[in-house]
C-alpha cells in the first residue's frame, strides 16, 4: 500500500513540475494567421432562396409530359454549388445548373414530370447544395386523369 501511495505521489509530482512551461511561447504566429483566414472563409456561405417551393400543374391527362422551372437566388456571400438533385420517383427528373451561382445571381432548376400516375399525385425534389442547411425540398403536384376518361378534375 505504501508503494502505491509513493508511486502515485511521484507521478503527481512529475506531472505538476512538467506543466510549468509557458504554453503561449510555443504558439507560432504563422499558424495563428492561417487559422484566422480559415475562420473568416468559413463565415462565407451561400444561401438559396426560391421564388416558389411548390408547383401545381393542375389537372392533366395521364401520360402528358409537364415541365416547370424553380427559380432561385443566391442571397449569401459565397458561390452556390448544387451537388445533387433527386426526385422521389423516376417519373420526375430535375435538371439543376452545372455551374456555380455567384452571390446575388439567379439560377434555374428545371423539373420534368412524365404525367404518370392517377388521381392526385405529389412528388418531392431534394436539392443538395453547399448551404448551411445542406438541402432544400421542392414539390410538384397534379391531378392526373386517365387517358380514356373524361376530364373531371379534383372534386372540391
Amino acid at each position: 500500500m505504501k508503494r502505491a501511495i509513493l508511486g502515485l505521489g511521484l507521478v503527481a509530482m512529475l506531472a505538476f513540475v512538467s506543466c510549468k512551461e509557458n504554453a503561449s511561447s510555443k504558439v507560432k504566429t504563422d499558424n495563428v494567421a492561417v487559422a484566422a483566414e480559415r475562420d473568416e472563409a468559413a463565415k462565407l456561405v451561400p444561401v438559396m432562396e426560391f421564388e416558389k417551393v411548390e408547383h401545381d400543374f393542375g389537372t392533366i391527362v395521364q401520360g402528358t409530359p409537364q415541365e416547370t422551372v424553380f427559380k432561385f437566388t443566391n442571397t449569401g456571400n459565397a458561390p452556390l454549388v448544387i451537388t445533387k438533385a433527386t426526385s422521389s420517383c423516376g417519373c420526375t427528373v430535375p435538371n439543376p445548373p452545372k455551374e456555380p451561382i455567384a452571390p446575388g445571381e439567379v439560377g434555374e432548376l428545371k423539373v420534368k414530370f412524365n404525367g404518370s400516375g392517377r388521381n392526385q399525385i405529389t412528388k418531392t425534389i431534394t436539392v443538395v447544395a453547399n448551404t448551411v442547411k445542406g438541402s432544400e425540398m421542392l414539390k410538384i403536384k397534379a391531378f392526373v386523369n386517365p387517358k380514356d376518361a373524361a376530364p373531371l378534375g379534383p372534386v372540391k
